[in-house]
C-alpha cells in the first residue's frame, strides 16, 4: 500500500480525483489490461442490479471496472490478506468502496451459500491452482442458474516449456497451466455450458509491444505492479513476452453459464 500511495505522490497524482483508469497499470495487472476486462463485462451481460463474485480478485482491478462500468456489486475473495486490504484501500480513493467488497477467502471454498451471485469471474488465477476441479464447481455451486461464468487464463500453448520466471510463478513447482483441451473438458465436468471460446494471443502479443514502445517513448506510468514484484519484474516481463511469441504460453477467454 505504501509503495502505490508514494508512487502516486511522487506523480502528482490528486488522491481526491482518482479514478480506476489511473490504476489499471497496477491493478488491471493481467494481459491486455482493461480491455479485457471490458471483454468480460460484455461476455457476462451484467447490469446494476446484478451482483457478481470475482475469484481470486488480487488488488482489485477488474472488480472496479465491473462496478465503475454497469453499477453491479462485486464480491473478491483472495487468498493473499495484503492484496485485499490494498483492494479495500484503493475502492475507498477511487469511490467504489460501495459496490466493491473484499475478503480473504479460498477461490475453491468461498463458503458462499449455493446460488448466491448471478455472475461470476477469474483473472489469471488458475494458473496458480493445482486443483482446477474445485475451482471451476466451486463457480458453477455459488452461481444461480442461467447465471454466466467467464475464465480468462494463461493456457499451455503448443510450444514447449514455459521460461521462468513469470509474473505468476518462479518457477514450475507453483505453475500449474492447463491447455485449452483441458479447459474445455474441466468446465463441462463442472456442468458449464461453453458460450464461446476467445484465443487473444496474438493480440496479446501486440499489447505488450505496444506497452514497450509507449514506455520507451514516455516513460514508464506513474503506478506499477514492479511497487510489488522489484527487481524482478523486468525478466519476468522479458519472459512473459518470450513465451507468447514461441507460443508457449496462450491467452484464452472461456465464456460459460450455468443452465437455467
Amino acid at each position: 500500500m505504501a509503495a502505490i500511495s508514494s508512487a502516486l505522490d511522487a506523480a502528482g497524482i490528486d488522491r481526491a480525483a482518482l479514478r480506476p483508469l489511473d490504476l489499471a497499470p497496477v491493478d488491471e495487472f493481467h494481459i491486455r489490461g482493461r480491455a479485457a476486462t471490458l471483454e468480460i463485462v460484455e461476455a457476462l451481460g451484467l447490469s446494476a442490479s446484478s451482483h457478481v463474485l470475482d475469484l481470486g480478485s488480487g488488488l482489485g482491478g477488474p472488480a472496479r471496472t465491473l462496478a465503475e462500468v454497469t453499477g453491479c456489486m462485486v464480491t473478491g475473495v483472495d487468498l493473499t490478506s495484503e492484496f485485499c486490504e490494498v483492494a479495500t484501500a484503493l475502492s475507498e480513493w477511487t469511490g467504489l468502496s460501495d459496490r466493491t467488497r473484499f475478503q480473504v477467502g479460498d477461490a475453491t471454498d468461498t463458503g458462499l451459500p449455493d446460488g448466491a451471485v448471478d455472475a461470476a469471474l477469474t483473472v489469471h488465477v488458475a494458473m496458480n491452482i493445482s486443483d482446477k476441479h474445485a475451482l471451476y464447481a466451486e463457480a458453477f455451486r455459488v452461481l444461480r442458474p442461467g447465471g454466466r461464468f467467464v475464465a480468462y487464463d494463461v493456457l499451455q500453448g503448443e510450444g514447449g516449456d514455459v521460461r521462468y520466471p513469470v509474473p505468476w510463478a518462479n518457477d514450475p513447482s507453483t505453475s500449474f497451466l492447463a491447455t485449452p483441451e483441458d479447459m474445455r473438458e474441466l468446465l463441462h465436468e463442472a456442468g458449464f455450458e461453453i458460450i464461446s471460446e476467445v484465443d487473444s494471443s496474438d493480440e496479446s502479443l501486440v499489447w505488450f509491444q505496444q506497452m514497450r514502445a509507449r514506455i520507451e517513448r514516455d516513460g514508464p506510468p506513474p503506478v506499477t505492479f514492479s511497487a510489488f514484484l522489484g527487481e524482478a519484474f523486468g525478466p519476468m516481463a522479458a519472459n512473459q513476452v518470450a513465451n507468447l511469441a514461441e507460443r508457449r504460453i496462450r491467452t484464452v477467454m472461456f465464456a460459460c453459464a450455468r443452465p437455467a
